[in-house]
């Protein structure tokens, strides 16, 4: 039996396969999801690292708020709806808490230099 080695793709050659395209899409702006049957369609997976802190808290939280019968759909549903609280924020600038966490985390590392 023949043995079958994959070839690494060698992202600098000249080729039309664009991985960054492809894990993204075609750049075009993400709307978000409508309500109903169709929303997941309209949603992407999101990979990015979270602490082990946030993951136990987030999770609890989610856990509490069903056994509360809160009408929190799915983790996703809350996730969502946190982004968006922070995203919020942000945009608040000058009096954003999100913003203002990110200062105080710089001015203590530039202390421990």
């Amino acid at each position: 039996m023949a043995k079958k080695t994959k070839k690494s793709p060698d992202f600098f050659e000249e080729n039309p396969f664009d991985p960054v395209n492809a894990a993204i899409g075609d750049g075009q702006k993400l709307r978000p999801a409508a309500a109903g049957k169709g929303a997941a369609a309209e949603k992407r997976k999101a990979g990015f690292y979270l602490s082990n802190r946030i993951l136990e808290r987030f999770n609890r939280n989610f856990y509490e708020l069903k056994l509360q019968g809160r009408p929190v759909e799915n983790k996703s549903a809350l996730l969502e709806a946190v982004i968006d609280f922070a995203l919020d924020d942000i945009e608040q600038a000058a009096d954003s808490r999100i913003l203002k966490r990110f200062q105080t985390n710089s001015l203590r590392h530039k202390s421990l230099d």
